[in-house]
């Protein structure tokens, strides 16, 4: 019986667990977007060339943020913590070995509000199987 009610939480889960991405700014999104992040993902959230391949400086490229990259395998709050304060620190404070991220924290440049929006943006740009995968792995609102 409890497998049975995991596997209905799993299956359920997706209509209703984007919720700090719901009601944002897209248009502010896309704008800070564009001003913020394209120089490295790129214009489309396209990424860059061989972004799994780490580059001579053993630093991952830039991953693309369109449905073919992973940006939509992880979790709002994952996102938004990556993106407040950088891959390095993450990965350091997770304990990773043998990550390096380039990417650099905009906590100090961008309001929570507009990385927020920011992430919304980019979930906006996504298909509909993406969104609600993604979905599934943010925790119920409530």
């Amino acid at each position: 019986m409890r497998t049975a009610v995991a596997l209905l939480a799993l299956t359920v889960a997706p209509a209703w667990a984007g919720h700090e991405l719901d009601n944002r700014d897209l248009t502010n999104g896309q704008t800070l977007y564009a001003e913020n992040c394209a120089a490295c993902h790129g214009a489309n959230l396209e990424g860059q060339p061989d972004w799994q391949s780490p580059g001579p400086d053993g630093v991952l490229p830039a991953p693309p943020h369109d449905a073919n990259g992973h940006t939509w395998h992880h979790s709002n709050a994952q996102l938004f913590e990556y993106t407040q304060l950088g891959g390095a620190e993450v990965v350091k404070r997770l304990g990773v070995k043998g990550f390096n991220s380039g990417m650099p924290g905009f906590g100090d440049a961008l309001s929570d509000d507009d990385i927020w929006d920011i992430l919304a943006y980019i979930r906006s740009t996504w298909p509909e199987r993406e969104r609600d995968v993604q979905a599934g792995r943010n925790p119920p609102h409530g």
